[in-house]
């Protein structure tokens, strides 16, 4: 007679489940990001070179696997939000709203930046000087921008990833898509399929996010130091309180005056989104859960499908509005330039005008060369802030992200297709994706 032990039982197999702890994503970016400092001075302080090659190469490779999808992910979401438009009443009006939204919060910004940079004088007093700068190998000017915006072919700004290029295509395509009506649908339908394949391996690479902070943090420590930051620190701490001013003081002010709605909902919604931003330094990268998370805020999906990926190519709060008009004013003062109120006007246009030119990529170099090129001030300025420019950039994509996703409830909410019963309810539970069944998505603190 046999006296083999029964199978256990799936109700059980869940109880033992449920008793094993489950470490929130929140708390796994928070582990790699100690671990990262904790490396990075290991790899500074020893003589220890594989440990600092082997944080950079895992750091780099976290940044490659996020670029990957970018150029694909930008050209069929923007494809497939163009045409969710026609699901959505007056989808002319809401187009309209969110790009006025966008440059209104983007004017407020580049406000409290300038501002911010005219009390502090962030230049001053660094021991920096010109000799220090040097010219970037590529400059951002309007002539550039203008005329960057039409590709020569379909191929190149794929293999260049030139994002300005790949969201004019993807327009094109969409509203001729929208005109064509049925005969379109067959190319509609895989163009879904293929955004969903692409946010679907994505989200296996932003579960590498705590390792990839590891990486990043770690080779930063590891190279730059704290020496290096200490000449910067009244410029990074004028990014940071900037960003903050914006993220945490005219967000909450816009939500609960002009959406009407709680700002700590929003939050909690958001935060998923807003915190694998400042690690992955990508708003592209993170433009797959900034969508997931405005429609849990209650934004209707099919407005949210064109809003966001609008938004993660084109709404740069921190990299377009707050970064630029600081880091003109520290290189002004650096290379004894005086700027008048004309050159303020300047920095808040090409702030709203040349936001696209940022691409959501890692970084803003871009949009620093075109309004240092704007203004008339030496190029070279770039390099004195490309050192430090990675721990800038991870304050500067949370907040451009959190804008994100923060214009979509502000528009919704005021053409009264907020699910405001789904916004009260949102952060109550970790956000799921589409695949939520094979892969588990951030969860909230």
């Amino acid at each position: 007679m046999s006296t083999e032990a029964p199978a256990p039982q799936p109700a059980a197999e869940k109880r033992l489940g449920s008793l094993i702890p489950k470490v929130p994503f929140w708390a796994q970016i928070l582990l790699g990001l100690v671990l990262g400092v904790v490396l990075g001075w290991v790899a500074r302080s020893g003589d220890v070179g594989w440990l600092l090659t082997t944080l950079d190469k895992t750091g780099s490779i976290f940044v490659q696997l996020l670029k990957l999808a970018v150029a694909p992910l930008v050209f069929f979401a923007i494809l497939v939000s163009i045409t969710n438009l026609r699901n959505v009443n007056n989808a002319a009006r809401l187009a309209t709203r969110t790009l006025l939204w966008f440059m209104v919060t983007s004017l407020i910004a580049v406000a409290i930046g300038l501002a911010i940079g005219l009390i502090t004088d962030p230049g001053s007093g660094t021991g920096l000087t010109p000799k220090d700068g040097a010219k970037p190998d590529e400059a951002g000017t309007w002539l550039d921008f203008l005329t960057g915006i039409v590709p020569e072919n379909v191929v190149t700004p794929f293999t260049e990833l030139n994002v300005l290029q790949i969201v004019f295509m993807a327009a094109v395509a969409g509203v001729a898509a929208l005109q064509l009506g049925e005969k379109a649908q067959p190319i509609l339908d895989l163009s879904r399929s293929v955004l969903e394949l692409l946010q679907k391996a994505l989200w296996w690479v932003i579960r590498l996010a705590p390792v990839g902070t590891l990486g990043l943090i770690g080779y930063a420590i590891a190279t730059y130091g704290w020496n290096l930051i200490g000449k910067y620190a009244t410029f990074t701490a004028d990014v940071y309180i900037g960003c903050a001013l914006v993220m945490f003081g005219v967000y909450p002010l816009l939500l609960t005056t002009v959406a009407k709605v709680n700002p700590l909902q929003f939050f909690r919604g958001a935060w998923p989104a807003i915190q694998l931003a400042f690690v992955s330094r990508s708003s592209v990268g993170t433009m797959p859960v900034t969508q997931q998370v405005t429609e849990r805020l209650g934004v209707p999906k099919e407005y949210a499908s064109f809003a966001v990926p609008f938004g993660a190519t084109t709404k740069m709060d921190g990299c377009a509005a707050i970064y630029p008009a600081l880091a003109a004013i520290f290189i002004a003062e650096i290379f004894g330039v005086h700027l008048g109120v004309g050159d303020y006007l300047l920095i808040a246009f090409v702030s709203v005008v040349g936001s696209a030119a940022t691409a959501g990529l890692t970084g803003a170099t871009v949009m620093l060369t075109l309004t240092l090129s704007t203004l008339g001030l030496p190029l070279e300025g770039v390099g004195l802030l490309l050192a430090i420019d990675p721990v800038l950039d991870m304050m500067r994509t949370a907040t451009n992200v959190a804008g994100q996703a923060l214009i979509p409830v502000i528009v919704a909410a005021r053409e009264k297709i907020l699910d405001r019963d789904a916004y009260a309810a949102a952060g109550g539970d970790a956000p799921q994706g589409a695949e939520a069944d094979a892969e588990p998505a951030p969860a909230v603190a």
